[in-house]
């Protein structure tokens, strides 16, 4: 008759085998989980890129009024400077348009794009702190990116400050 000179030890090495194959697994699972995309403004040499500050939670609609909120009342917004007369550039994640969905970017809660499918635009020589005779100009500004569906319907905002140099 022939046993196994260390049973035990056999035991315990399928088990440390077996956990270690189940920690792995629960790893890469945790690991699926995928960062919103990213927004980015530069202005000359300085860029700055920030995740959805602002998207539906759990079924729930991103109303306009939320949207409203979460474009002027971002509190940790990524700060970018900006001189008049400089190229403002703004850009987005290819996921942020895919399946018929555009952005569209805001100043101050006030539109200054159209939706839009692409992933670039460019503003040379743009002024975002003009104010057309009517008064002085803020020290900032809020900049957002409102991403929507094909209907129109707001689906995550990106929000960024731009301060006057």
């Amino acid at each position: 008759m022939t046993a196994p000179l260390f049973p035990g030890r056999a035991h315990r090495s399928v088990a440390a085998l077996g956990a270690v194959s189940a920690g792995l697994l629960l790893l890469s699972a945790c690991g699926s989980t995928k960062p919103t995309p990213l927004a980015t403004v530069t202005v000359g040499g300085s860029t700055v890129s920030s995740e959805s500050t602002c998207r539906p939670a759990g079924g729930e609609e991103l109303t306009v009024e939320r949207v409203q909120s979460c474009l002027t009342n971002a509190k940790d917004a990524k700060t970018i400077a900006y001189g008049r007369g400089d190229t403002l550039r703004l850009g987005v994640d290819p996921d942020v348009v895919k399946d018929d969905k555009k952005w569209q970017a805001v100043l101050d809660g006030q539109p200054i794009t159209e939706p839009s499918a692409n992933t670039y635009r460019s503003f040379q020589g743009a002024d975002v702190f003009a104010t057309g005779g009517q008064g002085e100009a803020p020290a900032s500004k809020m900049l957002g990116f409102v991403q929507v569906d094909a209907s129109g319907k707001p689906l995550a905002v990106w929000t960024f400050k731009v301060k006057l140099k």
